[in-house]
C-alpha cells in the first residue's frame, strides 16, 4: 500500500548567495496512512517548510516528494493544483474561513470549487463528530475561536482527502478549545481512517500523535512513537544542544 506521504533527499533553498538559507537538507521520511504524525523543532528548523512541501504547496530543490504512490515533484502546475483540491485537505493556524460565508458554506467550499456535490451521510457523520449542528447558519464572527477552528477541520475532511496537512491547528485555541480539536484529529484517525500530519510546538499537542518526528537544522535528528507530553519535552530539551548549524552541509543541492 506504501505510504501517506514521503520525502526522499528532499533539499530546500531560499535565496543566493550570502542571504541563501537552506530550509531542508537531505530529508528522508515517510508518513504511514491512518497514523497521526506531528513535526515538531525549534523555530527556523524547517518544520513548516517540510509540510509546505509534502502537500505540494511549495517546490524543492532536489529529491522526490509523493503524496501515495504520485510524485509531486514530477507534476506541473495543473497536476499540483489537482491533487491540493483533490487529494490533500489543509487546517491552518489562523482558521482561514471566508467572513461573507456561513459555517456551512465554508465547510462545503472545497467542494463547490471542485464541482462536487457533498455526500449527505458523510457530511452529517462529521457534523456530528464536530458538533456543529446548530452553528451552521452562523458566519465566522458569530463562532468562537474553537468553533471556527472545528468548522475548518470539517472544511479539511469533507472531501474525503487522502492527507490532512495542519500548521499549527490549535496554535491560536485557549487550552480547553485545542484539546477539543486534538479529540477530534484523534478521532478522526481512529473512526474515519484519516491520514493527518501535522506541524505544532506543542508538546502537549503532539502527545495526540501516534509518532512525532523531530526537525534541527532541517535535518530529522529523532523521532518518538506513541509520545506523552513529557516524553516530548524530554526529547526537544536533550535536542536543544544540537542547534549548531552541522560542519559539513553537504552537497549543494542541484537547482531543478
Amino acid at each position: 500500500m506504501g505510504n501517506a506521504a514521503s520525502a526522499q533527499d528532499v533539499w530546500k533553498v531560499y535565496g543566493t548567495g550570502e542571504a541563501q538559507v537552506v530550509a531542508l537538507r537531505g530529508i528522508n521520511v515517510a508518513f504511514e496512512w491512518q497514523k497521526l504524525t506531528a513535526i515538531m523543532g525549534p523555530s527556523g528548523s524547517g518544520k513548516s517548510t517540510l509540510m509546505h512541501c509534502l502537500a505540494g504547496l511549495d517546490t524543492v530543490n532536489r529529491g522526490e516528494v509523493r503524496i501515495g504512490d504520485t510524485v509531486l515533484t514530477q507534476l506541473n502546475d495543473a497536476g499540483l493544483t489537482k491533487v491540493r483540491r483533490d487529494r490533500v485537505g489543509f487546517i491552518f493556524q489562523q482558521f482561514n474561513l471566508l467572513p461573507t460565508l456561513t459555517a456551512k458554506e465554508n465547510i462545503l467550499l472545497p467542494l463547490a470549487i471542485a464541482g462536487r456535490k457533498p455526500d449527505q451521510r458523510w457530511f452529517d457523520k462529521i457534523i456530528d463528530t464536530v458538533d456543529l449542528g446548530d452553528r451552521l447558519s452562523h458566519r465566522p464572527s458569530q463562532l468562537s475561536g474553537g468553533q471556527q477552528q472545528r468548522v475548518a477541520c470539517a472544511r479539511a475532511l469533507v472531501s474525503r482527502p487522502q492527507v490532512i496537512f495542519g500548521d499549527e491547528p490549535t496554535g491560536n485555541l485557549d487550552s480547553q478549545s485545542g484539546a477539543e480539536i486534538l479529540r477530534f484529529l484523534r478521532t478522526s484517525v481512529r473512526t474515519f481512517g484519516q491520514t493527518i500530519i501535522m506541524v505544532t510546538h506543542d508538546p502537549n499537542a503532539a502527545s495526540y500523535a501516534d509518532r512525532v518526528v523531530f526537525l534541527v537544522d532541517g535535518q530529522i535528528v529523532e523521532e518518538v512513537t506513541d509520545p506523552t507530553a513529557d516524553l516530548v519535552l524530554d526529547t526537544m530539551r536533550s535536542l536543544d544542544t544540537r542547534l549548531g548549524r552541522p560542519d559539513e552541509p553537504g552537497p549543494p543541492p542541484e537547482p531543478r
